[in-house]
């Protein structure tokens, strides 16, 4: 089965927590806080990888997790930076976050995209050492790497695409006119994998085209692989509708044209838009009356239209010239831009959540960025839980806990760590 979508968790590297240290040496009194800074996260980037072309590696793994930085050491020794995690797509791929379908990267060219940050490291606490606070016993957790559920969408690269029923030519043009090697034969849905062929022009003049397989009425609304390859129609500059001119199959050429050009509609109004061309293949099988019917239909449609037969090449030189000349005219592959960071977003990344609770005697307060915080705090130094309080209020936590009618004596509870409230 040709996979073309798949869906991943993954997770930048945390930060390294800051170090709580302070320099000994025999002779130097006082030496100080020495405490390193943590090192950074890994980042998760994808890049492109032609020696891919489905994504089939991963419906085996899905969960692609980056290291963490290292944490900081004593003299002032910063924690060791985590490499980054690169993950291999095919070219074409598009990143697309799943919970709100936007769109991360388009993994067309050969510059590695980071899809999550990952996080910094922690400050150690020779960073907090002041004229007044010359033995700070806290230091700065690091920060946590991003962390999501992606969506990846292959999107085949492709100047020409060539649509139309089955069993009407298309495998056996590509053929011809490039070195793909699909397979082909006489029954419907031979080809069930789209199948790119590069057609050279001449010195440095080439173009890729694509058989689109799969299309049949109803595909546009997802029927049979409608959707599954309808996709890779999209980025096509051109299209190239190939019809089976001799009807040798009982269909009218008219009537497919119509519902092939309908469900292409029904998929995306922007395919509508796209240029075609007409293929009449197997012109040598139909009466010359209905071949002039054909030519008329469509050129007062004003389409372009070429009688082939693909089989023996027939016919089929008049045509590449042409798209060659029609490419010449068109804007290049169509990329995708990421879409822009809703500005709600910015706000929650960097508000804190946290939630607070009253539970008989005392007040609970949960918030799982705090964990890492209290790992750093020690509750038995003053400087420490003054740095504690500072993160409680500046956070908002004092501020809801009085809104929610805490008063002096209160037992508040965050996590491990019980204190009674003070004004």
């Amino acid at each position: 089965m040709f996979a073309d979508i798949a869906k991943i968790h993954i997770k930048a590297g945390d930060g390294g927590n800051g170090k709580v240290s302070f320099h000994r040496e025999k002779y130097v009194a006082a030496g100080g806080p020495d405490g390193g800074d943590g090192g950074k996260g890994g980042n998760v980037i994808m890049v492109a990888d032609d020696n891919l072309s489905t994504l089939a590696d991963f419906r085996y793994k899905r969960k692609y997790i980056a290291q963490n930085g290292g944490a900081g050491m004593a003299n002032r020794c910063s924690g060791k930076k985590a490499p980054d995690l690169v993950i291999h797509v095919p070219r074409g791929t598009l990143v697309k976050e799943t919970e709100s379908g936007r769109i991360l990267a388009d993994i067309s060219d050969d510059e590695p995209t980071v899809i999550a940050k990952g996080g910094n490291g922690g400050w150690g606490n020779s960073h907090f050492a002041t004229a007044t606070r010359q033995v700070p016993r806290f230091a700065k957790p690091g920060i946590p790497g991003e962390e999501m559920d992606v969506t990846l969408e292959l999107k085949l690269l492709a100047d020409v695409g060539l649509i139309g029923f089955p069993n009407v030519g298309k495998s056996t043009l590509i053929s011809v006119v490039s070195e793909a090697k699909p397979k082909i034969a006489n029954y419907h849905f031979t080809t069930v994998v789209p199948v790119l062929g590069v057609v050279r022009m001449g010195e440095g003049d080439s173009f890729v085209m694509a058989d689109i397989p799969g299309l049949i009425e109803g595909a546009g609304s997802g029927a049979g692989l409608g959707h599954e390859f309808l996709r890779h129609v999209e980025r096509c500059r051109l299209l190239v509708h190939v019809l089976d001119a001799s009807g040798s199959e009982g269909r009218d050429p008219k009537e497919d044209f119509e519902r092939i050009n309908h469900e292409l509609s029904v998929f995306s109004e922007e395919l509508t838009e796209r240029n075609q061309i007409i293929a009449l293949n197997k012109c040598d099988m139909c009466e010359e009356e209905d071949l002039k019917n054909l030519h008329k239909y469509f050129e007062d449609q004003g389409y372009k239209v070429f009688d082939i037969m693909a089989a023996i090449a027939e016919g089929v030189k008049p045509l590449i010239n042409c798209i060659a000349e029609e490419l010449s005219h068109l804007p290049p592959v169509k990329r995708y831009e990421p879409d822009p960071v809703p500005q709600e977003d910015f706000s929650d990344r960097d508000r804190h959540s946290f939630t607070v609770r009253r539970e008989s005697d005392r007040f609970v307060v949960e918030a799982p960025w705090l964990l890492k915080i209290l790992e750093t705090v020690d509750p038995d130094d003053y400087e420490s839980l003054q740095y504690f309080q500072r993160v409680l209020q500046s956070s908002g936590i004092i501020a809801e806990l009085e809104k929610q009618g805490v008063e002096e004596g209160d037992t508040v509870a965050v996590y491990d760590i019980e204190f009674d409230y003070i004004r």
